[in-house]
């Protein structure tokens, strides 16, 4: 006799850092979207700490985490259960659910009644439901969007929010099938009716501060800016000019694409993608793969153009043809320049790597399923043997991207992004986690210059923060006994008039005598200081590449180490030196 223990095994696993928690998300909604609540056999107390078990997840991970977990192309639903479930939560989370939701017709009958009318208008979206379906929604009143929920930023909001949530059930919801439908209350009761709230504002007027509160909302996002609607009064808003390499869609039985990634669907969806004689429409009517067909597209700036088109036929478990999966790729310029042999050698190292990381991301997976026992237990030397295993895994794929990232910056195919970060305080900062693994050597790095220094560089905070600890990390490493390496930072202008920051390390003995330190044979002696998989030369090239990726650069004059970036303002530096 078997018996499904799926959902018994995810529950056991105890899940501690991010990735985890997102993974048994993931699993829970791949397990009680396929099954509906207290069918024959169902543990009901398994069942309601299922249920338990994904909103305490639902609580640590963020709603658009978990909306994009959901809107994954390719999976879809069957259960009304975690469909009502899912329309409780937030609203790109509810969005989300019943855009994936493949339900029956008496299932859609019997959930519609009573969802959240927020909810209900995300079925408007849906371009596939049953007939009666869109009759059912269309005798509720559901035409349109509409605004979403103000932020509780009241007293009053909050208390509302606090009574909705205490009033929402904490365990599963009861089946659907033996929950009678109920009357929809066309007309409110005058008790019901309220023209002013609890703080004395009219109805109008807080419809009027949820606009305004949505514009302020969606006012530093460039792209909702384009998306969002403005009344012609006069004003422009800055839009940034941006156009699209990329990006993946899928598209129903007609050939109209009905999904996209979040900042390109306002653009495409709706769009279709063939004429009546062209050979991508011979493709769909034959349910045959798509490669490199040739799609024009216009309306907004970002998409208006030529496109390369890969797609597949995607088909649900009946093998009924629900559409295509697929990828849109801008055709490149015929007048942009032709690729070095640089640009080649680069794309051939990124194609190996991209064929490396297939099989390494296998072992890692199993290593994983064996040390987290997700198929079954394991003795205890094996799980050992595949956390070492997996963590090896997970330092080769850490190399592999820094591969990639130093073939795409010496090639040009990627750049920093622009920010603002403070050199001097990464450079504090850096030198503090590096000191109590030098310290008991007597080594360490000597930061001279005063606390209260502020140096300010246009670059994003991350990819600053990597920049310098690539550079201090890799010095770090190769210090010897009672070896202080001096850093110090000043202001400087480029013969082009650019103001630029200057770091200067002092290069440890190892690194002082070595004759080229960028090259792949510069390794430090062994240390618990890891500035990257391939060796001090090798970070140290890396560190070069995104300084001149930035506007600045990386090289040795005598025995010291010269790093510049571009200052944000000339006036970055508001104490002095010591």
């Amino acid at each position: 006799m078997f018996f499904d223990d799926r959902l018994a095994t995810v529950l056991r696993q105890r899940a501690m850092g991010e990735g985890s928690l997102r993974t048994q998300y993931r699993q829970l909604l791949d397990l009680l979207g396929r099954r509906r609540i207290h069918a024959p056999g169902d543990d009901h107390s398994l069942l309601a700490a299922a249920w338990l078990r994904m909103d305490a997840l639902a609580e640590a991970i963020p709603a658009d985490a978990r909306a994009r977990m959901i809107r994954e192309p390719g999976w879809r639903f069957q259960s009304p259960d975690l469909a009502s479930h899912l329309a409780d939560h937030e609203p790109e989370v509810a969005a989300a659910a019943l855009t994936r939701a493949d339900l029956a017709s008496e299932d859609w009958a019997a959930l519609i009644p009573r969802l959240p009318v927020r909810a209900r208008g995300f079925l408007r979206l849906r371009r596939d439901l049953p007939v009666d379906v869109e009759a059912l929604l269309a005798r509720l009143g559901v035409h349109d969007r509409g605004l979403p929920a103000p932020a509780p930023a009241a007293s009053d909001d909050a208390a509302q929010a606090s009574a909705e949530t205490a009033a929402r059930p904490t365990l599963a919801p009861a089946p659907i099938a033996t929950r009678p439908a109920q009357p929809i209350p066309l007309h409110p009761s005058p008790a019901n009716r309220r023209d002013r709230d609890e703080s004395g504002r009219t109805e109008i007027s807080a419809l009027v501060e949820r606009i305004a509160q949505f514009r302020r909302s969606r006012g530093d996002n460039p792209i909702d800016l384009e998306q969002s609607p403005r009344l012609p009064l006069g004003e422009l808003a800055q839009r940034p000019d941006r156009t699209l390499s990329s990006f993946g869609f899928a598209a129903d039985t007609a050939g109209r694409i009905n999904w996209a990634v979040s900042d390109v669907a306002p653009m495409v969806v709706g769009t279709r993608l063939f004429g009546a004689d062209d050979a991508i429409a011979r493709a769909f009517a034959r349910r045959q793969p798509i490669s490199g067909g040739a799609v024009s597209l216009a309306g907004a700036p970002a998409i208006t153009g030529e496109w390369s088109l890969d797609a597949e036929p995607h088909f649900r478990e009946d093998g009924h043809f629900t559409g295509y999966l697929g990828r849109l790729r801008r055709v490149p310029d015929p007048a942009a320049r032709t690729p070095g042999p640089e640009a080649r050698e680069a794309d051939r190292i990124r194609q190996l790597l991209h064929e490396l990381r297939t099989p390494v991301t296998a072992v890692q997976g199993y290593a994983e399923v064996i040390q987290q026992q997700l198929f079954g237990p394991a003795p205890h030397e094996y799980r050992a043997l595949a956390a070492a295993i997996a963590a090896d895994a997970a330092r080769i794929l850490s190399g592999f991207e820094e591969l990639d990232r130093l073939a795409r910056l010496e090639t040009g195919a990627t750049r920093i992004e622009p920010g603002e970060s403070d050199l001097a305080a990464l450079v504090r900062r850096t030198a503090a986690q590096l000191d109590p693994v030098l310290a008991p050597q007597g080594a360490g790095l000597d930061p001279a210059f005063a606390l209260e220094t502020a140096l300010l560089i246009g670059l994003d905070p991350e990819d600053a923060e990597a920049l310098v600890w690539r550079v201090l990390a890799s010095l770090g490493a190769a210090c010897g006994a009672g070896e202080r390496i001096g850093v110090t930072l000043a202001s400087l202008n480029s013969p082009g008039g650019q103001a630029m920051a200057r770091l200067a390390c002092q290069l440890p003995a190892t690194l002082a005598a070595a004759d080229n330190l960028f090259a792949a044979t510069t390794r430090s002696a062994e240390s618990t200081i890891n500035a990257g998989l391939f060796g001090t030369g090798f970070a140290l090239r890396l560190a070069r590449a995104e300084a001149r990726a930035a506007g600045g650069g990386l090289g040795r004059e005598g025995t010291d180490l010269i790093l510049t970036l571009p200052l944000l303002r000339e006036t970055s530096i508001f104490a002095d030196t010591a």
